[in-house]
This record gives C-alpha cells, structure tokens and sequence, in this order.
C-alpha cells in the first residue's frame, strides 16, 4: 500500500507554494506584470518562426531567475519602480534560460519537458537547434538593448561569459567517462553544475544589483547568493528524477540512471553501495537493465543516497542565505530567504 502524506506534510507543502506564488502575484505583482508584457514583445520578432511548444516553454514555470533578478534590485532599490532595464535584463535572462532549456532536451534525446512534448519532438531536431540559438541571439539583443550606460558594457561581457561557461558545462558533462573515479566524479559534477546551473542564477542576482547602481562588492555578494541557490537548485532536481513519477516530472523515472548520467545521487549510490552493485554496473559497466532490476537501482539509489543528498542542498541554501545578511533587512532579503529554503523543500 502506497504510503499516505500526514495532513503536516501536506499543509506544509501547500505552504511552501504559497509562499512563493504570494512572492509573484503580490510582493512583486506589478513587476511581473511588467516582465510579461515585456517578454511578449522581445518575442514579437519571432512570432513567424515560433510554434506552440515554444510559447508553452515561455509560459510554465515560476519564473525564479527573472523573480530573483528583480528582487535582487529591489534589495537595494526598495519599493521605488524599477528601471525599464533591468525588467528587460530579467526578459534577457528568461529568453537564455529557455534557449538552454530546448538545447537540453536535444542533448538528452528527451522527447517531453515538464508533461508537454518537447521542441525537437514536435519539430524535429534541426528545427529545435536553429530554435534555440535564436533564443540565444535574442537574449544577447535584449539585454545590449537595455544598457544605458558604459559602466554596464561589462554586464554585457558577463553575459556573454555566462553563455559561453554553459556551453562548457554542457560539454563537460557529455564528456564525463563513468569508469572515472567516484572523486573524480564528483568534482566534475560540482564543476558541470556551476557552469550549467548556479551561474545562471548567479548572473540574475549580480545583474539586479549592478543595475541599479549597487556598489561591485554588493552585486558580487548577491551573486554568491544566487550561484549557491542555483547549486541547490540542482542537486534536488536531480533527487526529483528518481522519486517524482512521469506524470509528476513530465518525464521517465529514473531518466539519469537510464542515461548514465552522472547525478550526484548515482554518484554517491555508487559510493555506497559498492562496484559489485547493480547500479555500479548500470552506470560504469552499460549493463542493460530489466525492467525489475531498473527499478530495484531506482529504488536502491533513494535508499542509499537521499539523505546525503538532501543534506548536500540544504547546506548550499542554508549558505545562501548568510550571503544576504549584510544587506538591508525588508521584505525583500525575506523574499530571497523564502526562495533559497523553498529551492531545496519545493514538492519534496
């Protein structure tokens, strides 16, 4: 029988929702309207050459990097309306975030993003390339578009930088060889995820900041927020794989272990539970799996690796949010501490 969540578990679950849809759609509800509005008109260009599964990919999610972007400068800026520019700073980010986002999925082979189908599903995998470098250009366009002054040319240069460290990331990560060492794995992992990952994040908060006239050392430090954020942020989707189902994730149970991919909780499975394991064979080996035994290694991966996992994530947020103490205690510091504890606790 299938194990019932206690009435707390569920409240606070609801809880944790809410406290992050109360961040979009009240503290900051004029400013993501703002951000839509604005979002709609970078895509106007586009409009000829974009099918439904892009404009899904636009309209789900929580929107986190722009909302931490914005926050970031409301941080310093206070309850004053923000500069038409950093809305179109947060845009630019989105439309990079997407552009990763199509890139991965062929990558992966993944034929479904979050229970829609993907682009290179619908639309094959040339199309779904050209797509998402579009994505790209655009971004870049979108955000030179909103630098005013030359001191933020070197935003303009971090972005760049950003893309290109994502690139890498991507390219470590196909790179990885599963018979490496679990050290060495694991120190390649860090590396993939801050390039792929926490960077991304990074670049939103130091973005938010700069733009506002945030002094260096203030932009760098919310930057440090964002990029351990951004590491949590990870680790757990990467616990999600193998405990949401596909109806849940909008994707296979268990999609790295089938993919070897090097995740932190195979990595740590692999630690634990010895070379001889089934899941040390799946992933170093390329032993083909039955059905069963698939999700015995699923199964075996959540025992053994979990609770080190969590730990892990729960650590980089808890960090996180020493990084904000220095600054001005409003309702927004509190927004950012609610996102970094919601990063690592959300549908968990």
């Amino acid at each position: 029988m299938a194990k019932v969540p206690s009435i707390n578990s569920v409240v606070e679950k609801k809880n944790k929702n809410s406290s992050l849809d109360s961040i979009s759609k009240e503290l900051m509800a004029e400013d993501m309207q703002r951000f839509q509005a604005m979002l709609a008109k970078a895509l106007k260009p586009q409009e000829k050459y974009l099918s439904e599964t892009e404009y899904q990919i636009y309209q789900r999610g929580k929107k986190l990097r722009p909302l931490m972007l914005m926050l970031s400068a409301r941080l310093l800026l206070g309850k004053e309306k923000l500069p038409e520019k950093v809305i179109q700073a947060a845009v630019s980010l989105e439309m990079l975030h997407v552009a990763t986002l199509i890139h991965d999925d062929i990558i992966d082979d993944a034929l479904m993003r979050r229970g829609f189908q993907s682009v290179n599903a619908t639309r094959g995998v040339n199309v779904a390339i050209l797509a998402g470098d579009m994505q790209f250009v655009q971004a870049i366009r979108c955000f030179i578009d909103a630098i005013e002054t030359e001191s933020e040319m070197e935003l303009a240069k971090l972005v760049l930088d950003t893309a290109f460290k994502i690139c890498c990331g991507e390219l470590d990560e196909i790179s990885t060889n599963p018979s490496w060492e679990t050290p060495v794995l694991r120190e390649r992992y860090f590396e993939v995820i801050e390039r792929k990952t926490a960077i991304m994040f990074g670049l939103a908060c130091e973005t938010g900041a700069a733009l506002v006239q945030g002094r260096t050392s203030e932009a760098r430090r919310i930057g440090f927020y964002g990029r351990r954020v951004g590491r949590a942020f990870q680790m757990m989707d990467d616990l999600f794989d193998f405990f949401h189902d596909d109806e849940v994730a909008g994707k296979v149970q268990g999609t790295d272990l089938a993919q070897r991919r090097l995740s932190l909780p195979i990595i740590y499975a692999i630690e634990a539970l010895g070379p001889a394991h089934l899941v040390s064979r799946i992933v170093k080996e390329g032993y083909v799996a039955s059905k069963q035994e698939f999700k015995q290694g699923i199964e075996a991966i959540k025992q053994s690796a979990t609770a080190k996992v969590y730990s892990e994530a729960r650590s980089q947020a808890l960090d996180a949010l020493e990084y904000l103490k220095p600054f001005p205690n409003n309702k927004y510091q509190d927004a950012l501490q609610t996102i970094a504890l919601y990063t690592v606790d959300r549908n968990f």
